[in-house]
């Protein structure tokens, strides 16, 4: 077993090259051969009570009926977009968003599983709105950080051969570069870098997560949230990330945004847990810190990644956007959204089961 886990480690790790390390180490979060949250997360706790609820929880963690999904038109996606601002939920944590004349997609994962492997780990709860070899004419990609529901290597090598270019936070364009990606595609950067792609600017903003793709690399790479700004409209992606003093920052000084993509599951059990994943109620409070006209949930229902039922994270969002006046838009699978227009929510997840 111990030669087993040992190589598995090895096959999994991806070693920093000696000139990105050099570049790591000029970071103000990066200590001892690692970056930390500037809110430091509390000691994990992994015992007897955790572990019978991970294994014999009685939460239902994935749909029992058809989630509905709205199918994308690959056709739409070789016209250059429409003027104005729309958003499309893929599942999980990947949106499309269509600004000001441009395309990008967040943490793009249109495999079937968010896994190192093709035969194990977490499974897709619903089809993709879009089969990956349909998907084209994506401007760009930001990347909040490694982990394998945000960092797709299929989906990544697919853009990439089109011409897509990149935002990743430091060290992640390690992995890139194990992939055969021309660096030209990929802008590395640390909090509150800019960088620009024709009109549209994306930042790096700060949040509060963690990072590893193997065994032996907790921490070893960055983690990023993202302000996308056009010249007319704009909006801010959280990522993976507890609830931090630090969205006050982001929205002083990138907002207010048009649109808020906020991730609302994969909390708890224990302090530790959601240190770096917020809960419901904390990331509409990240929405109104950064200072978010709409609120579009994330991160929930398309994998089985966390201890509470499926449906709960939506169902507590929308509880305390009505405590707060907060808009949140929870559109189907592949439903359009456009920030110019009334959006009416359907309930869809009461129906599924």
């Amino acid at each position: 077993m111990a030669i087993f886990a040992g190589l598995l480690a090895w096959y999994l790790h991806s070693d920093i090259s000696d000139e990105r390390m050099r570049l790591l180490e000029q970071s103000p979060n990066f200590e001892e051969g690692a970056f930390f949250n500037e809110e430091r997360q509390a000691e994990n706790d992994l015992g007897i009570d955790f572990l019978r609820e991970q294994f014999f929880g009685e939460q239902q963690r994935e749909p029992e009926g058809a989630v509905p999904v709205v199918a994308i038109d690959p056709a739409s996606l070789r016209e250059p977009p429409a003027p104005g601002m729309r958003a499309t939920w893929l599942g999980h944590a990947s949106v499309l968003i269509e600004i000001d004349g441009y395309r990008l997609l967040t943490d793009p994962v249109l495999s079937h599983r968010a896994s190192p492997f093709s035969f194990l780990g977490p499974a897709r709860t619903h089809d993709a709105p879009i089969a990956l070899n349909d998907l084209s004419g994506i401007d760009a990609v930001v990347i909040s950080h490694n982990h394998y529901d945000h960092l797709d290597e299929a989906t990544v090598r697919h853009l990439a051969a089109q011409g897509t270019r990149f935002f990743v936070p430091l060290g992640v364009g390690q992995y890139f570069e194990n992939w055969g990606i021309d660096s030209e595609q990929v802008a590395e950067m640390q909090w509150w870098d800019r960088e620009a792609i024709g009109s549209l600017t994306i930042t790096s903003t700060p949040n509060r997560h963690y990072s590893s793709r193997g065994l032996l690399d907790y921490k070893a790479t960055h983690w990023s949230s993202w302000s996308i700004a056009g010249k007319i409209h704009n909006a801010f992606y959280s990522g993976d990330t507890g609830y931090s003093k630090l969205f006050r920052q982001i929205g002083e000084r990138e907002g207010p945004f048009d649109l808020s993509i906020i991730k609302i599951g994969s909390y708890g059990p224990g302090q530790a847990w959601t240190d770096i994943h917020a809960t419901p109620e904390e990331a509409v409070q990240i929405h109104r810190d950064v200072g978010g006209k709409r609120m579009l949930p994330v991160h929930w229902m398309t994998f089985n990644l966390a201890i509470h039922d499926w449906d709960e994270p939506i169902i507590r969002t929308l509880l305390a956007a009505e405590k707060n006046g907060v808009a949140v838009v929870a559109p189907k699978i592949g439903q359009v959204v456009d920030t110019n227009e009334p959006f009416t929510n359907q309930a869809w997840w009461e129906m599924v089961d």
